[in-house]
């Protein structure tokens, strides 16, 4: 693949910037407004139960739209849309959370939110993989993740001063500020990819960008290429992996059943974060130099060894420590993998092989809870910690195991 040329070097610098810049003030809204929700929900007369079906239905719809964001990514001529709308919407719906009275109107707003997010994702990720070269792509994924964990940070701190002063719809409100900062710079700062600049240059050098129906017919109507046998590998190494990646909260939970106070609990989620945030960028950088395949299944080697540790549990000091080295898993193996999937597959497939490894690796993981609540109450905490190290170790090796495949890049 030829080195882009400075002008679009400028260019794609200023997207990859664009689109970390959204990623943090949209986190940054998103973890102020949910991380006092279950809270609300028990100040308006809901409980453990409600939130459990609010996040259930939020995050299923989440990963199918992943999935259709995905095929739309790959069909239509302009992409941006798609990503500034989910980021309106989004970002609309959060303040209206100060508004309700019933866990109904939550699911709502939760559901218009989770929806918005995977509608986002998948055409943002393949607008990211059309703005860079092979050779930074893994560091465009990284940046855009640490800001996007930065956010994460910023906002349950956010919340945290505004609370004793605003109460918690002050809160829902006041991350309507973080939220309409991050439709602007979606609107202003992000720039179209090359789909419709190469589609109208191939269509003559009088060719109008008002053309984007017959654009948009011709991307419709042209044959796609087939994933490839690497593509589904790499599937099968990591859907193996989540299989055995609950959710975060049984970390949480492990935690507390060893004498970390649960008033502790969002310091756990801080120092993981940080971590995190601090290496998400480099991983990104040394994928684009060394091995993704190498770094992601370094990431699940670190997850095996923070899993012997919860499920060993020598003391709370180990637990803190692990916590911290937790976030150095997520760093080597999110950004990483995303141009992993990228990088396996033809630039007309990107989107639905990005939907597909989302929209798998999700489900995967909702059975991994399942699985580890069921085990740890019939055969004690420790056991599920024990059986998801032994999965990621598998899954590191399945990883670097698989085949090398001819790098399908565009010009």
């Amino acid at each position: 693949m030829s080195d882009p040329g400075p002008d679009s070097t400028k260019g794609s610098s200023r997207n990859i910037y664009a689109f970390g810049a959204t990623s943090l003030l949209n986190d940054t809204a998103s973890e102020m407004a949910y991380w006092v929700l279950p809270a609300f929900l028990a100040s308006i007369g809901a409980g453990p139960a409600q939130l459990g079906i609010i996040e259930g239905i939020a995050e299923s719809v989440a990963s199918f739209a992943k999935l259709l964001s995905g095929y739309l990514a790959d069909r239509i001529p302009r992409r941006k849309p798609i990503v500034v709308s989910g980021y309106v919407v989004a970002n609309a719906v959060k303040p209206l959370l100060a508004l309700t009275s019933s866990w109904r109107q939550i699911l709502a707003i939760r559901f218009a939110d989770r929806f918005a997010k995977g509608i986002r994702g998948t055409a943002r990720d393949v607008m990211v993989a059309e703005t860079t070269g092979q050779s930074r792509m893994g560091s465009a994924y990284g940046l855009i993740q640490a800001m996007d964990s930065a956010g994460a940070i910023a906002g349950p701190l956010i919340a945290l001063l505004l609370l004793p002063h605003y109460g918690l719809r002050g809160v829902f409100w006041a991350a309507g500020i973080p939220g309409a900062l991050c439709i602007v710079v979606a609107v202003v700062g992000i720039r179209e990819t090359k789909t419709v600049r190469q589609s109208v240059k191939e269509s003559g050098p009088n060719a109008s960008v008002h053309d984007d129906e017959v654009v948009a017919k011709q991307t419709r109507n042209a044959p796609h290429p087939t994933l490839p046998g690497g593509f589904y590998f790499v599937l099968a190494a990591v859907t193996l992996f989540s299989l055995g990646n609950s959710s975060d909260m049984f970390l949480v939970l492990r935690a507390q059943s060893i004498g970390i106070p649960v008033t502790h609990a969002p310091l756990l989620g801080l120092v993981f974060n940080i971590t995190y945030t601090l290496f998400s960028w480099p991983a990104g950088s040394w994928s684009d130099k060394f091995s993704r395949r190498g770094i992601a299944a370094a990431g699940y080697i670190v997850f095996a060894a923070v899993y012997l540790v919860f499920a060993i549990a020598p003391s709370t000091l180990a637990i803190w420590f692990a916590m911290a080295t937790y976030g150095l898993f997520y760093a080597l193996t999110n950004p990483v993998l995303k141009a992993l999937v990228v990088e396996t597959v033809a630039p007309e497939v990107r989107g639905r092989a990005l939907g597909v490894y989302f929209f798998v690796t999700s489900i995967a993981v909702l059975l991994a809870s399942v699985i580890t609540g069921e085990v740890w109450k019939y055969h004690g905490a420790g056991v599920p910690f024990y059986l998801s190290a032994a999965i990621a170790a598998v899954s590191a090796v399945l990883l670097m195991a698989s085949r090398r495949k001819d790098v399908i890049s565009a010009n």
